[in-house]
């Protein structure tokens, strides 16, 4: 994949936010979703790439854009597999609060696996902790693990949850290992990118979500030099059936990292609201400001871009 992609889907990314920044706090998260999901795909319209995405909004009968299968793009080549979360924390919008994220990784054709829409058991950590989690532990086991590879008591630790009554018992045992706890209401994805980020506080995330966000999760650590871990949990026996007829044979499979992200990735967020991670959007008069990610698991480069918007000169997707 050329390198000069990467700045090419930032765009993409930053029209979605865009878009879904004008609804923050509006109560509405369909609308917000949708509106990020519109313009994300008419962005795509204008990027040199053939891609077709295999994390997207669902499949083609459930979602009107970016279901999975679809193909998007303006050239013939390089073809690529998409990843994409136009919105990632519609709630977060809806209610004003924090660490949304407009989200897309890309990678060469078969790079990424085709997660079903199901939950996935995840455990996230940054670069100081790579090789030092084991999913098929318990809590107390990796934090321990965790907490000796950052050279810290486990009691400094800071674990990243998602606030659900299914993580009652992984919350208990996390304050009895001693570790402190920030529980979220949506957004693991960027907890676990935050994971790998000096001065967010946070060295882990634990617990289940969304099996696609761990796929984007996992892209993002890549790039970063982090580690993941996720098992696949069914809610029910449809979800299981739908997860092999998408290719998986081993429905009680660790995925590590590499599982997940196979070949050379790009990932690219922009922030929506304002978060641990990148800055939210921000308005003025005849414009707006946006602040992004962009990162290369090639080469391990991060760029940061504060971009500032002028609407007047602005054509619909740039």
């Amino acid at each position: 994949m050329e390198r000069n992609l990467a700045l090419e889907v930032v765009r993409v990314t930053e029209a979605a936010a865009l878009a879904a920044a004008r609804l923050m706090g509006r109560g509405d998260n369909v609308a917000a979703d949708q509106a990020a999901v519109e313009a994300m795909r008419g962005a795509f319209n204008a990027v040199q790439f053939k891609g077709r995405v295999v994390i997207g909004e669902g499949e083609r009968d459930e979602a009107p854009m970016l279901y999975i299968g679809e193909e998007v793009g303006a050239a013939d080549i390089p073809r690529v597999d998409i990843a994409v979360d136009p919105l990632e924390g519609t709630t977060i919008v809806a209610t004003g609060g924090n660490n949304a994220l407009a989200v897309i990784a890309i990678a060469e054709e078969g790079g990424f696996l085709h997660a079903p829409d199901t939950y996935m058991q995840k455990l996230a950590v940054g670069p100081k902790a790579r090789g030092a989690i084991d999913i098929t532990a318990t809590p107390t086991k990796n934090l321990r693990s965790i907490a000796k590879a950052l050279q810290v008591y486990v009691e400094d630790l800071c674990v990243v949850i998602l606030d659900r009554p299914r993580h009652q018992e992984l919350i208990r045992e996390c304050r009895e290992a001693g570790a402190r706890i920030k529980l979220i209401g949506d957004g693991d994805v960027a907890a676990a990118i935050a994971t790998a980020k000096e001065g967010t506080g946070v060295d882990v995330l634990m617990g289940t979500g969304g099996a696609p966000e761990g796929v984007l999760a996992a892209a993002a650590l890549k790039c970063l030099g982090g580690d993941f871990q996720g098992v696949l949990k069914f809610r029910n026996k449809e979800e299981a059936e739908r997860a092999k007829a998408m290719g998986v044979d081993d429905l009680n499979k660790v995925y590590r990292l590499e599982d997940l992200a196979r070949s050379d990735v790009m990932f690219a967020a922009t922030g929506v609201t304002f978060g641990d991670f990148l800055r939210g959007v921000r308005f003025f008069s005849g414009g707006a400001s946006t602040y992004s990610v962009v990162m290369r698991s090639k080469s391990r480069t991060i760029r940061y871009i504060d971009t500032t918007h002028y609407f007047e000169f602005k054509p619909k997707y740039d």
